[in-house]
């Protein structure tokens, strides 16, 4: 062994203590419970089918019954857990920028009627590859992702959203909370490139710049290949040349219509790249396009003129996908404008980055069970969620450390290279030489339960499935319903 790996080696190990430790200063109540619960996701063999089924290992030393009380009656303070994640070293992009993807995940539920807060959730491929809405919890993530092709990101915040909640709204708190606890943490300081935030195509991505505007962040986001967009407005030149007897200045420029090539005109960025995975990669931009906002829809609550929010449009065409799928053009937009060669190539390479964080949401349900637990309480979920986030970044930490447990029929990996999985599976070696602070548990006896035969006398509350609140569609029944 190298004395650099060493050294890399020794670094890991201290940043993994360090975190487990101020993971345990997170937990203020029930926090030896919660703690070894989350042992326990780490060291399991196999997928996690249940929570129970976690009191049999020798990690966590209570019963059944502390593991569903800790989940129950225990608390997290969720804003200092923020802020340990936020502060511990974050995965970079090729030009040293911090790159965010913020994608919903869903916790279907069904059956459960005794759980408050569900929303319909719309789910894919269900049923005959039919699109189905699931009653369950649909919660908000944001990642940190990685350079490369990988399936390694940083989970930094998962909020759930309830049916009172808008999309856009609720992901722009959490995303300005986020940004605000990487500056905090020192990870991002005066002079570094953005921070490139990711959404995909179920958000806004212009509303996404407006809500986000005074952080030193950059939208990037996909658009619907149906769009309209406007060129900016033309100079007093142009103006005059167009309109010889003049006439209202205008405050847009003329469409831009995806669909119609003819409204194209000439692109001001065009770069060619051959990959491995899609072949030819072209990539066209064309800079300062915006939309033509109106008072509906998602700004009938905003008073006065509407912003005009440009940036730069890309298309990208592909020759294959890995799929073997056809490859339709995908647009993207960003909130940056003036953008060089490199510059588009960078945001296209980003957005399909942000696909690592769906390999991310099938590891922590397929293999860490996060939607298997039958919990009543929304509560009781975000606690859940949140052991859920700590077990996967105690994975990546222990990246380095880790030696690849594979099975005969698996093929040798690098130490860079192991999945999560894979570091799962020797997490019970590294376990005996990290600290431990949850303390033994005290002997205790069992309570003697409800009587056999008695009828439960407090029957369970029914909750019906939340919808979204409905938008006023005009601005007279908005100005009726204001108070």
């Amino acid at each position: 062994m190298s004395l650099l790996h060493h050294d890399a080696q020794r670094d890991a190990f201290a940043v993994a203590s360090h975190f487990r430790d101020d993971f345990y200063a997170c937990l203020t109540r029930r926090r030896d419970g919660l703690f070894e619960v989350t042992d326990a996701l780490l060291c399991a063999d196999g997928p996690v089918t249940a929570p129970v089924d976690l009191t049999l290992l020798a990690e966590h030393r209570r019963g059944h019954g502390a593991l569903y009380a800790a989940l129950n009656e225990g608390r997290i303070d969720a804003h200092r857990l923020r802020r340990t994640l936020a502060a511990l070293p974050q995965p970079r992009a090729a030009d040293d920028r911090l790159v965010l993807a913020v994608d919903v995940s869903n916790w279907l539920r069904p059956d459960a009627e005794c759980s408050a807060d569900r929303l319909f959730c719309h789910t894919f491929g269900r049923g005959r590859d039919q699109h189905l809405m699931i009653p369950g919890w649909p919660y908000s993530f944001v990642a940190a992702l990685e350079s490369g092709r990988t399936s390694w990101c940083q989970l930094l915040d998962a909020v759930r959203l309830g049916p009172d909640d808008d999309v856009a709204e609720v992901t722009a708190v959490q995303v300005r909370r986020v940004v605000e606890d990487l500056i905090a943490g020192g990870r991002w300081r005066e002079g570094d490139p953005d921070i490139l935030v990711v959404f995909d195509a179920g958000y806004d991505a212009p509303r996404m710049a407006y809500l986000l505007d005074g952080l030193p962040v950059e939208v990037l986001g996909r658009m619907r290949s149906d769009r309209v967009m406007q060129r900016p407005t033309p100079s007093l030149k142009e103006y005059a040349e167009a309109y010889p007897r003049g006439g209202r200045y205008p405050k847009h420029g003329k469409e831009f219509r995806f669909a119609k090539h003819e409204t194209w005109g000439e692109p001001d960025t065009s770069t060619v790249q051959v990959t491995d995975r899609y072949g030819t990669a072209r990539a066209i931009a064309w800079d300062r396009l915006h939309p033509r906002l109106t008072t509906r829809s998602a700004w009938i609550d905003h008073d006065g003129e509407l912003p005009v929010i440009e940036g730069t449009l890309i298309r990208l065409t592909v020759d294959r996908l890995p799929g073997g799928g056809d490859p339709l053009p995908l647009w993207l937009w960003s909130s940056a404008t003036g953008m060089t060669c490199a510059d588009v190539d960078l945001r296209w390479q980003a957005f399909l980055r942000r696909f690592d964080l769906e390999h991310t949401f099938r590891m922590i349900k397929q293999t860490l069970g996060w939607t298997r637990p039958k919990l009543r309480t929304p509560a009781a979920a975000d606690r859940w969620t949140w052991l859920i986030i700590v077990a996967h970044t105690q994975l990546r930490l222990a990246r380095p450390l880790a030696e690849d447990i594979r099975r005969p029929w698996e093929r040798p990996l690098e130490p860079n290279r192991l999945t999560p999985a894979r570091v799962r599976r020797g997490f019970r070696n590294l376990r005996p030489a990290l600290p431990c602070p949850a303390r033994a548990p005290k002997p205790t006896r069992p309570g003697p339960g409800r009587p056999l035969g008695s009828k439960n006398q407090r029957p369970a509350t029914r909750y019906d499935v939340g919808k979204a609140v409905r938008r006023p569609e005009s601005i007279i029944e908005r100005d009726r319903i204001r108070p």
